[in-house]
C-alpha cells in the first residue's frame, strides 16, 4: 500500500503541473490547451497534502517541477522530484488539435505509465480505469484551479468504481520557483 501512495504522489504531483496564461503571443491563435502548456513551462515547487478517507491530511511533502519544450506549442516534458521519498518521474504533455484534447503521461521508478486526457478547453485530466498489482482497479482524475500567473492548486481525486464515486486522495500549492 505505501508503494501505491508513492506512486500516487509522483502522479499527482506530475498531473497538477498542467495550466492556463499565454506568456508570448503565439504564431496561430492559441488553444487553451497550448496556453496550458506555456504557462507549465518553468521550475515549480510544490507542497501535496495527501488526504485520508476521512477528510483528515494525513502527510504533506514538497518536491519539485521542471517543464521545457519538446516542440514549442505542442510537446512539453519534464520531471518531478520527491526528495523525502527519493523518488522521480518523467512526464509528457502534449496537444492533440484534431481531437481538442491535451494528454500528459508520467511514468515513475517502478515503470507504470500512466495517462490522463481531457478536453483542450478544461482544466481536469482523467486517467482510464487502471488495473493494479493488487487486482483492484483505480481511476485518478486531476483538476487544477485558482491560476494565476506564478501559481495555482490542483486536486486529485480517486474512483475504485470506474468512476462512479470519487474521493479526495490529495490537495496541492505550486508556486513558480526562481530559476538558477
Amino acid at each position: 500500500m505505501r508503494r501505491f501512495f508513492h506512486v500516487v504522489a509522483l502522479l499527482l504531483l506530475a498531473c497538477a503541473a498542467i495550466p492556463g496564461a499565454a506568456q508570448d503571443a503565439p504564431p496561430e491563435p492559441a488553444s487553451g490547451a497550448v496556453e496550458q502548456l506555456r504557462h507549465a513551462v518553468g521550475l515549480w515547487n510544490v507542497e501535496t497534502d495527501f488526504i485520508a478517507a476521512d477528510g483528515s491530511v494525513t502527510r504533506t511533502l514538497t518536491g519539485q517541477y521542471r517543464f521545457g519544450w519538446v516542440v514549442p506549442d505542442r510537446v512539453v516534458s519534464g520531471m518531478s522530484t520527491i526528495p523525502e521519498l527519493n523518488q522521480a518521474s518523467a512526464i509528457l504533455f502534449f496537444v492533440r488539435p484534431s481531437l481538442n484534447e491535451i494528454e500528459m503521461a508520467s511514468v515513475g521508478a517502478d515503470g507504470h505509465l500512466w495517462r490522463m486526457i481531457g478536453p483542450d478547453t478544461s482544466e481536469t485530466r482523467t486517467t482510464p480505469n487502471t488495473a493494479m498489482a493488487d487486482g483492484s482497479t483505480l481511476m485518478l482524475r486531476f483538476t487544477r484551479y485558482d491560476v494565476e500567473r506564478d501559481r495555482f492548486r490542483s486536486r486529485m481525486e480517486m474512483s475504485t468504481d470506474g468512476g462512479g464515486t470519487w474521493r479526495l486522495g490529495n490537495r496541492q500549492r505550486f508556486v513558480r520557483a526562481e530559476e538558477n
